[in-house]
């Protein structure tokens, strides 16, 4: 026999399940929140990490390159369309705040083309800088056969806000970045060219 429900064991109750909606939800918009950064942290770093990969191959066989009868230079600036520097600014412009001018883009090409400095074993490429990368700090390796080889190099550095700033809803940069307004990611690639 079901013995039939009583009006106070209705009462006392009936406002649970909007109670612990309302407790929940906070919780999953942060994860939510988090899990968003995390995949933008991670669309940059694969952008960032391909683009002076490209930069460096092409100042390396650029000449190799139908149009190309020389090794191409650093360029006289990020929008310099045959320059190495132009490729790490377009690899990038799928990335928020980036332009085809490079915006936060810093970038520093180090190619035998500009020029080398140093003799005999120690001998590295000559850099180029621009939008504010450092002169001092990000130099080239001397290659373990140079002269007969010089190591060309291609540093990015790019500086960006996470899609949801706030140390609440930004877990994630505190993983990845020294705040939680803003997270530099760099990578650089070097990569062997025939010496002089």
């Amino acid at each position: 026999m079901v013995k039939p429900r009583k009006y106070s064991d209705l009462v006392s109750t009936s406002g649970q399940a909007l109670v612990e909606t309302a407790l929940v939800i906070p919780f999953l918009f942060v994860i939510i929140i988090n899990a968003v950064n995390f995949s933008y942290f991670f669309f940059v770093a694969l952008n960032l990490t391909a683009a002076p990969r490209a930069a460096a191959t092409y100042s390396i066989l650029g000449s190799a390159t139908p149009p190309g009868t020389s090794l191409p230079q650093a360029g006289a600036s990020p929008t310099t369309i045959i320059g190495v520097s132009y490729l790490p600014v377009q690899d990038l412009l799928d990335v928020a705040g980036v332009t085809s001018s490079g915006g936060a883009v810093a970038i520093q090409v180090c190619t035998a083309a500009n020029g080398v400095s140093g003799s005999g074993s120690s001998q590295t490429s000559t850099c180029s800088q621009y939008n504010g990368f450092p002169t001092t700090g990000y130099s080239p390796d001397s290659d373990p056969e140079a002269p007969t080889f010089v190591l060309n190099r291609v540093d990015v550095k790019y500086t960006f806000s996470p899609l949801f700033p706030g140390a609440p809803f930004n877990l994630a940069s505190l993983a990845f970045c020294s705040s939680t307004t803003s997270c530099t990611f760099y990578r650089h690639v070097e990569m062997r060219a025939m010496g002089s």
